[in-house]
């Protein structure tokens, strides 16, 4: 079988100019280890021979050897016969989320395959931008290093992006955090004291859920269905207990997929300002578009009083840890004062490093798409074999599928799962109370063909639930979801 190999010419200008102050040898093996480590070069793709390198890079043989024999020492390429050097990622080093649960005591092996993280693997130029981030980040060590609300920079991206959604906002209005769930939870804290009634989806994203539980606050629920939400319902339950805020999710929403459009967006709006509510709402999922949909505007343009959340860990990497808020002018002042009670400012390296990815690409990335897709496919191919008579809706967006299974015995396939080196969540770690155990969150953010092994294992796990009716859920630790 041909190894796939990379063309001179694009080698080259990925390359870029020699550093005159670096040895030759130890530019060229920095830059093809940072090309492989962010995935421009791809491992398994072979590299030009010593020769034809000595001779395009106009550089000495000696040279060419010494660098490709550092980067097979440090793992990052590896001699095969009749192909000469292949790109490959070091053993230990390989962190594309399908070997370890977030929890420790889960399991860390080679073998295990965890759907309980619905998030990828960085696209191709995170390792660049932070190469660039770094450079810049001696000019930031003179000062503090806290940053409040934020770079300017970052917020003023930030803001543009807004603003080309229909939502005019400036720079000041975006207050830079530590992830969305920080922003969440910062947010609730802000708005509410202990006893106020909030409005909470169920199913929902739990860690969410959680925050809000932990402010104190009293949960209402308003439920979600994998094609939307029961607004009359819902309006109904605003006018009932007029909820001081309404934490949403309405763009591919986390599980169901679902996505609010705009006359849903303007009714649900209504019901909240005649109730005097604010909204938080959490558009981490946003730019996971994997169809093409007609995209509503934010919320915040039907209802002012509107706390958006933003966040990078789906569009482009989870490991940046950094999201934002969209805050109203009136509100400014409460939210800042309760983000200087919490911490002083989010990292001022990752910032810069997200000021770069989102000056590159405010979105996902081409090839994160295409993947995705590619993975959701598969997982839908491989499902009705795999849980005959189970039920889902495929999402135009997000990473997962909120499956229906044909008896209320999740919790109990969850720990079969378990037994097979696969992790799931159960549906009743998205209720706000109880319930849901006919459902399971599927996420397809793997390669297709772990998404593949994962459903074959996930197979062998309904199997054994169908043959042991008495079978125990398991104890009550269990992963976390993310």
């Amino acid at each position: 079988m041909a190894i796939p190999r990379i063309g001179m010419a694009r080698l080259v200008g990925l390359l870029g100019p020699r550093d005159p102050d670096v040895p030759a040898y130890r530019w060229l093996a920095d830059g093809l280890r940072l090309l492989i480590a962010d995935g421009r070069l791809p491992s398994g793709q072979a590299l030009p021979s010593e020769r034809r390198l000595t001779e395009a890079l106009d550089l000495s043989r000696t040279t060419v050897t010494r660098a490709y024999a550092v980067l097979v020492e440090d793992g990052f390429l590896r001699a095969r016969q009749g192909s000469g050097h292949v790109a490959t990622l070091p053993l230990g080093q390989q962190r594309v989320g399908v070997g370890g649960a977030l929890l420790p005591g889960f399991g860390t092996g080679e073998a295990l395959l965890d759907l309980t993280c619905a998030a990828g693997r960085a696209p191709v130029g995170t390792a660049e931008a932070y190469a660039k981030a770094v450079q810049q980040l001696p000019s930031y060590l003179a000062g503090t290093g806290y940053a409040t609300a934020g770079l300017p920079q970052l917020q003023a991206l930030i803001a543009q992006r807004y603003a080309q959604r229909g939502l005019p906002t400036e720079p000041d209005q975006i207050l830079v955090v530590s992830g969305a769930l920080s922003g969440v939870s910062l947010a609730v804290r802000a708005l509410t004291r202990p006893g106020d009634p909030v409005l909470v989806e169920t199913p929902s994203y739990p860690n969410s859920v959680d925050a809000a539980r932990r402010s104190g606050a009293r949960l209402i629920p308003i439920a979600v269905e994998p094609d939307g939400w029961d607004l009359e319902a819902i309006a109904s339950t605003v006018a009932a207990t007029r909820p001081v805020a309404a934490q949403l999710i309405l763009d591919f929403h986390n599980p169901t997929g679902a996505l609010m459009l705009d006359a849903e967006r303007e009714q649900l709006a209504a019901a909240l300002r005649r109730a005097g509510t604010v909204a938080i709402v959490d558009e981490t999922m946003l730019e996971v578009e994997l169809d093409e949909v007609e995209r509503p505007l934010p919320f915040a343009a039907h209802l002012s009083r509107t706390i958006l959340v933003g966040s990078s860990s789906k569009s482009h990497w989870g490991g940046l840890r950094t999201g934002w808020l969209r805050v109203p002018r009136p509100l400014l002042p409460r939210l800042l004062q309760a983000r200087i009670a919490d911490d002083l400012g989010a990292p001022i390296l990752e910032q810069l490093t997200l000021t770069e990815l989102l000056a590159a690409r405010p979105g996902l990335h081409p090839e994160s798409r295409a993947a995705l897709r590619a993975s959701r496919q598969a997982m839908v191919d491989a499902l009705p074999s795999a849980l005959p008579g189970a039920r889902w809706t495929v999402p135009a967006g997000g990473l997962s599928l909120w499956v229906e299974l044909p008896e209320p015995r999740s919790r109990q396939l969850a720990a079969a799962a378990r037994e097979l080196e696969l992790l799931i969540s159960p549906g009743p770690q998205f209720a706000l109370q109880h319930g849901l155990d006919s459902f399971v969150r599927l996420p397809y953010k793997d390669p297709a063909e772990v998404v593949t092994e994962a459903i074959g294992r996930l197979a062998q796990a309904w199997l054994a639930v169908q043959e042991s009716p008495g079978r125990r859920a398991g104890s009550a630790l269990r992963p976390v979801v993310a």
